[in-house]
């Protein structure tokens, strides 16, 4: 940046701090240089940023529109350029003619409001996605592109609010050679809105937009963009292939009418169109079998019992992940415990009679002086703070924020034994609990306020969060399995009903036949009776 400003004004830095800097013009500065537009009688100025007013340039300028003679304006010094800006100035001189009131440095974005406002017969770009790309950004990406365009010289400027089909063009033939666009709100026109131009832009073209504000505008190409010569001729590929499709419609349809026989052809006239559910109906009634009750209980309860498998393999899934999840915050949890070493109750423990312990617990519940003992429990800044508070008085109160009394009870007893003070109450308030501690008749201010054996403030934290991860994971497992033997037990319960239906469904047909084989046999034995019964009669027929 400092290189560029050297290059373009001629100007000498002689002191800089921060983004405020201080150029000197030199002895021999001769101010801005004039520059006339091929030979034309009107004279255009480079706008002086010094001055009060640059009539002379906006008149020259106005003339210059209304006579229909748009010249592209390059900047002064075209030798001084570097190569990257004599690229970028040949990009835009194919673009659209220049904005000459443009209120920055470097090149001169094209002026959008000179493009043409609507284009017969314009439609939105075609776009392919890639195979295996994801269609949105990332927030990644997006934070790069962002910081990409940021450094970049506008390429249009813009004052129009609606029909900015010319504008969609160029910006359209731009992308081919940049990933992004940028656009400069006009500054001094009224009711300009940059909502509604950016999402007319964006409809248009099918961009992404990436930011708005009322200064710029920039809008990215999308990750399926196609250049126009691409997309001509996968337009014109995908139209032949339509066009082939058809002829080979045509002939199949031709073949299938020439093959049939004339009363095939008759019977087919009155028939339902193929794919209709008149068609389905009419298929059903010819070659259907109906399915009945039985049956479409069984499919009911086959498909139920799939789905409540497949549930049941999600939620193992899920609990896989769980169990994964709470084996690396245990992990982390006795990675940062293993450098937390809290000390044992001391031998030499000092002792208050009952009257004591009464009148310090009744002067430490009116102190309005009180440490906080948060998220992070007991660490070394702790332990530090009251010692700071008995430098100046012999009780010190915390408020501790835990909900259940046992670990409140467990926390107090860690900070009588790391402080080496004398626990006098815990009590209940309206804050939480409130944790009273003496100091001592023979208390002893140590050299090192800080313990070393406990935890930082930062480890303190990491351990809080680890310890919450923990036990939300474990409550979490614990549902899982619970959810996950009771939808076994459902599905076992369906199976063995389904096993017992059976069952009784082949005991009955047992009965069944033992049934008619008894009735074949008593039939049979009826039937042998009456065959002796008819050859006794033929006897005594012959007889007589």
């Amino acid at each position: 940046m400092k290189l560029l400003r050297l290059r373009r004004t001629g100007g000498l830095i002689i002191w800089r701090s921060g983004s405020v800097m201080v150029v000197y013009r030199g002895r021999h500065y001769e101010g801005p240089k004039s520059q006339s537009v091929d030979g034309e009688e009107n004279t255009l100025f480079v706008p002086n940023v010094s001055s009060i007013g640059n009539q002379t340039s906006r008149d020259a300028s106005t003339s210059t529109l209304e006579n229909g003679k748009l010249k592209v304006i390059t900047p002064n010094h075209i030798e001084s350029m570097t190569e990257e800006e004599r690229e970028y100035n040949s990009l835009l001189d194919g673009l659209g003619p220049r904005f000459v009131d443009w209120w920055g440095t470097g090149v001169l974005p094209v002026d959008a409001d000179l493009l043409p406002q609507t284009i017969p017969g314009y439609k939105t770009p075609l776009r392919v996605l890639p195979n295996g790309m994801r269609p949105r950004l990332t927030n990644a990406e997006m934070t790069n592109l962002r910081k990409l365009a940021k450094s970049l010289p506008c390429h249009f400027a813009l004052g129009r609010n609606r029909n900015h089909q010319g504008l969609a063009v160029a910006i359209i033939k731009l992308w081919e050679k940049s990933l992004v666009v940028k656009i400069a709100v006009k500054r001094g026109i009224q009711n300009t809105n940059n909502k509604l131009m950016a999402e007319e832009i964006k409809n248009l073209t099918g961009g992404v937009l990436l930011l708005r504000n009322k200064y710029f505008i920039v809008i990215y190409r999308g990750k399926d963009f196609v250049p126009t010569n691409v997309a001509v001729a996968l337009s014109e590929r995908q139209e032949l292939t339509k066009q082939i499709q058809d002829v080979e419609e045509k002939v199949r349809c031709r073949t299938v009418e020439a093959s049939a026989p004339p009363s095939i052809a008759e019977d087919e006239v009155g028939q339902a169109l193929a794919g209709t559910l008149a068609e389905f109906y009419e298929a059903q009634a010819r070659w259907g079998r109906e399915v009945s009750v039985q049956e479409r209980d069984k499919m009911m309860e086959e498909a139920s019992r799939a789905k409540s498998a497949k549930k049941v393999r999600q939620i193992e899934h899920k609990l896989a992940i769980a169990q994964a999840k709470k084996l690396r915050a245990e992990r982390l949890l006795n990675k940062i415990e293993a450098s937390m070493i809290p000390i044992g109750p001391s031998d030499d423990q000092e002792t208050i009679t009952d009257e004591e312990r009464f009148m310090f617990r009744r002067v430490g519940l009116k102190m309005k002086a009180y440490l906080p003992l948060g998220i992070r429990g007991v660490f070394d800044g702790v332990i530090e703070n009251m010692h700071l508070h008995w430098k100046h008085r012999e009780l010190v109160k915390l408020i501790s924020k835990q909900k259940t009394l046992s670990f409140v009870e467990d926390t107090a007893r860690l900070l009588e034994y790391e402080s080496g003070g004398i626990l006098v109450a815990i009590e209940r308030v309206p804050k939480g609990y409130a944790l009273i501690y003496y100091r001592g008749k023979n208390y002893k201010r140590p050299i090192s306020l800080r313990p070393r054996n406990l935890l930082n403030k930062a480890k303190a934290l990491k351990r809080s969060v680890a310890m919450q991860r923990h036990e939300a994971l474990s409550q979490h497992i614990s549902e899982l399995e619970a959810t996950i033997d009771q939808m076994k037990e459902q599905i076992g319960d369906s199976n063995d009903e389904t096993e017992s239906s059976q069952s009784l469904k082949g005991d009955c047909g047992l009965f069944d036949d033992e049934s008619k084989f008894d009735l074949s046999e008593d039939d049979g034995s009826f039937m042998g009776s009456d065959g002796d019964g008819d050859e006794d009669i033929r006897q005594e027929d012959g007889e007589d």
